[in-house]
């Protein structure tokens, strides 16, 4: 898959991208923002094992967000089961150097409607810590609605914090 954004292209990890992907990741600014499963210190460890998760997926479901020639983020869905395979949970990550620069908006915009329509998803969710205000505003620029805040959800960075609940439905 690749998707012309404009400021950048999403795009199949390749393995070429294990240098940037290391050096970018292992930033404590990003983690923060991030679940658990993205680790910090981000390792070159890490990132083999990332590698190894893509390469055991059926069809992709995360992509680099490539910017100059260089993966410099990740964006991915997962798509749900059961009674909720209708829905998908939205995440995505950016280096901090390119944070500002409307590369995030860009990505979310047009991955949003190709996992929609490849999946058949009739709702994107993208939950988003209270302390992140900028992804927030990037998921409102992409047509996600505000729709709640999940109160004290949260154990990140030795603190209880709120998720603010952000979906996409069609």
């Amino acid at each position: 898959m690749q998707l012309n954004c404009g400021p950048c292209i999403v795009r199949d990890w390749r393995a070429s991208d294990r240098e940037s992907l290391f050096r970018c990741a292992n930033n404590r600014a990003i983690w923060r923002n991030l679940t658990h499963r993205f680790p910090h210190p981000y390792t070159e460890a890490d990132a083999d094992s990332w590698f190894f998760l893509l390469a055991q997926m059926p069809e992709p479901t995360h992509w680099a967000i490539e910017v100059a020639g260089s993966a410099v983020g990740g964006i991915g869905v997962i798509v749900g089961e059961g009674v909720h395979e209708k829905s998908g949970h939205l995440g995505y990550w950016l280096g901090e150097p390119y944070w500002g620069r409307g590369i995030m908006t860009a990505a979310v915009r047009a991955t949003s409607e190709y996992v929609m329509s490849r999946f058949g998803l009739l709702r994107l969710e993208a939950p988003v810590f209270e302390w992140n205000p900028a992804s927030m505003r990037v998921l409102e620029k992409c047509g996600f609605v505000r729709e709640g805040v999940l109160r004290r959800s949260v154990f990140k960075d030795r603190q209880v914090i709120d998720q603010v609940l952000y979906a996409r439905v069609l």
